[in-house]
């Protein structure tokens, strides 16, 4: 994990001088070269407000995200406007032992592969029942994991945002207040609101790309589900043209991180001559490729079924927890 104390401190003494000059949080590069997003001090205090009155409270919060990423950023300034410094989980030997140390009802803010490993210790599930609220975000929440955490009995509230957003601004499908979401005509999710970034700093191009009359166009697709909520479906560099068809990859991982033999699954398209691109599911679990394509084609079209599985014993993450798609792409590419 990062410096956190460093990061803290200086997150710390920009809270507290009521420092009108912006925060500045680069991006994980996750898809490609990382952004230095810029983040007025009016945005984030938007998003620190806007959260607490969504979970209905506020308190200490333990760090247990690298600090100088976005999601990291919220959870040290949320405990610092609830008068409290967060709790940093590199400081102590496990998990439950700074949960001990946070007490009951406090926060803590996950992505999806720290919940299902805390989910595998009875010891580490009982201390996550303890928190007031699991904020996890950086990742899909497949359906199977939030059952999970249901039986265990966490609360966990699914979150949806980025850098550009002052991290999560959509609470289990719903918007923030104040926080407007639409999805235009190509299915691109768009945000706007308070908790809106100010600039890329050293790129206008980009800014003059993302930001277009005060609404931030996400890389996301998705679509609002029956219930007004909103049901994402993955980048919109996800689409995998294969053999003519349009292929989503997200949600091929979707169903085949729901097998019970799967612990984690991603599937990108590499370029291939035959298929133009050929869809390729990486795996953490015991999987063959034809038990792979066969669930596949249980729930989607056949077509849409990975053409190569490459299994792994973890799948390659970075620092703030997502996982390393550029990693898994020269994986492939160099192989042949």
């Amino acid at each position: 994990m990062d410096n956190a104390p460093a990061t803290l401190d200086a997150l710390a003494r920009w809270w507290s001088a009521g420092d009108e000059s912006p925060w500045i949080v680069e991006t994980s590069g996750s898809t490609g070269r990382p952004k230095r997003v810029v983040l007025q001090r009016a945005a984030v205090e938007a998003s620190v407000a806007l959260s607490g009155r969504r979970l209905g409270g506020t308190g200490r919060w333990l760090l247990a995200l690298p600090g100088f990423y976005v999601a990291g950023v919220n959870v040290i300034t949320r405990s610092l406007a609830a008068g409290e410094f967060p709790v940093l989980l590199q400081e102590h030997a496990s998990f439950t032992d700074a949960a001990r140390e946070l007490g009951e009802g406090g926060f803590v803010s996950l992505v999806p592969t720290q919940l299902k490993r805390l989910l595998a210790s009875r010891e580490d599930a009982a201390a996550l029942a303890g928190f007031h609220t699991v904020l996890l975000g950086g990742g899909p929440m497949d359906p199977s994991l939030r059952a999970r955490a249901a039986e265990a009995g966490v609360h966990v509230v699914a979150t949806y945002g980025s850098a550009e957003t002052c991290g999560g601004c959509v609470y289990d499908g719903l918007p923030l207040d104040d926080v407007r979401l639409k999805i235009d005509a190509g299915g691109r999710v768009r945000l706007s609101g308070p908790t809106l970034f100010s600039r890329y700093d050293g790129d206008a191009a980009l800014t003059r790309e993302s930001l277009v009359d005060g609404w931030f166009l996400t890389s996301d697709a998705g679509r609002i589900d029956e219930h007004g909520r909103l049901e994402l479906l993955g980048r919109l560099d996800d689409m995998v043209v294969t053999g003519g068809l349009n292929v989503p990859a997200a949600l091929v991982a979707r169903r085949l991180r729901e097998h019970p033999a799967v612990h984690g699954a991603e599937v990108l398209g590499v370029p291939d001559e035959e298929w133009g691109n050929r869809l390729v599911a990486f795996v953490e679990g015991a999987l063959s490729l034809d038990e792979a394509r066969g669930w596949v084609g249980e729930a989607h079209p056949r077509a849409w079924a990975p053409r190569q599985l490459v299994v792994l014993p973890h799948l390659p993450l970075l620092a703030n927890g997502k996982t390393d798609r550029l990693a898994l792409r020269a994986l492939v590419m160099e192989a042949g």
